[in-house]
């Protein structure tokens, strides 16, 4: 029995809609079906039972949150009852009577208390389904993570494991501006997977030096060509004068070759001036922006991605997450950090570890994350960009993963290659015409020169 399918349900208040009731200490609990809450803007309710009757209170949207925890099995009806309550109203014992009610409305209640695995002793693994009333929280991530898991993230061993928002509130936020759609229209490639070149070896160079790799890249045939997340420093280009050259190189490239390669720019500075230096890059000929959203703040994002003004694709670095994510037992889970949180704030592109590198996903997660970008909730679908040690032979296996939708994120496997960065990039791009023809990249490299060195230098997985 996994979560959303609660045990002893009783009372049915719509189709597939199963809602039961307990009282533990000050609060009155309702069992939901938690497939149901927040989906396709359901309004749930409240049940408190009367004279043996399920009372409905209607007109409540609920943001429900699963927490996998270590509690001893005695405790967790009682762990839940803190949760529920300690992150919404406290306690509404001290209040006069009048003004319960009221209160009460706001109280968070428990979903659904699932054993996972037995421990040692009378301690056990177990998720936490707790459901928060919308009302409570205002349409912004500040509001939503310091709700559900605030406080609560410093309680001993719990991690945030899921998150069901409702799609009327989860549009507040507006989304990806550009999305899967949007971005295969600015870059002109419809049906197949996109490559994406990341520079290297730019934090030292002038710009004569970087220009000259850019071309590199653009040859290369990459669609797009980002920044390293880590290149701050302005001490020989600003990132303004890197977008105006790197916009004439392209330039150059499409009037040679008919290829059009587009730069996405490390959005870089204080928070207050990001707003400004975006309309700057975007004037100097910058294409989409590259930002470290975990180290600026996820609103930050959002601003970013709805001021009409900006409008630029903006790719969502997953750097400093994995502090957030890293342990089993504690933080927030990576599909919900790099693929729901991003989606919701309008990142158009996710970039996360891959399975198959050395900084690494492991590839369930790696699928959900994956489905909380493409999942029909109101807003746009967001590109997935997997990462970290992807070389051409791996593009099979990405594609089969990924679908087509996805983009080919490769630093070391195009600069990396035998013959220099313009082969690594050919190499990709014949990998991705034998996928698309249903062609295995054995016979593939017998046509193409970059492709074969490419597997025989780093393999076909």
């Amino acid at each position: 029995m996994g979560p959303g399918h609660p045990p002893d349900a009783v009372g049915r208040l719509g189709p597939g809609f199963h809602e039961g009731f307990f009282r533990l200490g000050l609060c009155d609990y309702a069992i939901i079906n938690a497939r149901h809450v927040g989906q396709a803007d359901r309004r749930s309710s409240r049940s408190f039972k009367h004279g043996g009757v399920v009372l409905i209170e209607t007109g409540q949207e609920w943001i429900m949150a699963t927490y996998r925890v270590r509690e001893d099995r005695a405790l967790l009806k009682k762990r839940a009852e803190s949760i529920a309550i300690g992150l919404t109203v406290g306690s509404w014992t001290e209040m006069a009577v009048t003004r319960r009610a009221e209160v009460k409305r706001h109280a968070g209640i428990v979903a659904d208390i699932r054993v996972v695995e037995d421990g040692a002793k009378n301690e056990v693994i177990a998720e936490l389904s707790i459901a928060y009333p919308a009302a409570n929280l205002t349409a912004t991530a500040a509001a939503l993570l310091t709700t559900v898991f605030g406080k609560l993230s410093m309680d001993g061993e719990i991690r945030l494991v899921d998150l069901t928002l409702p799609n009327a509130w989860a549009r507040q936020f507006g989304g990806p501006r550009f999305g899967v759609t949007g971005l295969r229209e600015r870059t002109g490639v419809r049906q197949r997977p996109l490559l994406m070149s990341i520079f290297k070896a730019c934090v030292g160079l002038d710009l004569a030096e970087l220009t000259a790799a850019y071309r590199d890249q653009a040859l290369s045939g990459a669609d797009l060509i980002k920044d390293d997340e880590i290149f701050f420093s302005e001490e020989y280009a600003t990132p303004e004068q890197r977008a105006a050259a790197y916009a004439e190189a392209g330039r150059q490239v499409y009037e040679t070759t008919g290829h059009h390669a587009r730069y996405a720019v490390n959005l870089t500075g204080p928070v207050g001036a990001l707003r400004e230096r975006a309309l700057r890059l975007r004037e100097a000929g910058a294409d989409a922006l590259l930002f470290n959203v975990f180290a600026y703040g996820l609103d930050v994002l959002n601003e970013l991605a709805q001021d009409p003004d900006v409008a630029l694709p903006i790719l969502a670095h997953p750097a400093v997450a994995g502090a957030l994510y890293g342990s089993a037992t504690h933080g927030i889970a990576a599909s919900l950090l790099l693929g729901q949180l991003v989606r919701l704030c309008g990142a158009d592109v996710a970039i996360y570890p891959s399975p198959y590198g050395s900084v690494t996903l492991d590839k369930p997660e790696g699928e959900r994350l994956r489905r909380y970008l493409s999942v029909d909730n109101g807003l746009k679908r967001v590109m997935p960009a997997p990462s970290a040690g992807i070389h051409p032979g791996l593009v099979p296996q990405i594609v089969s993963d990924a679908g087509l939708d996805v983009i080919l994120n490769a630093g070391g496997g195009i600069h990396g290659h035998p013959s220099g960065p313009i082969a690594g990039g050919q190499a990709f791009r014949a990998a991705i015409a034998a996928v698309m023809e249903g062609e295995d990249l054995a016979v593939a490299c017998q046509r193409s020169e970059p492709l074969s060195q490419a597997l025989d230098h780093w393999g076909k997985t």
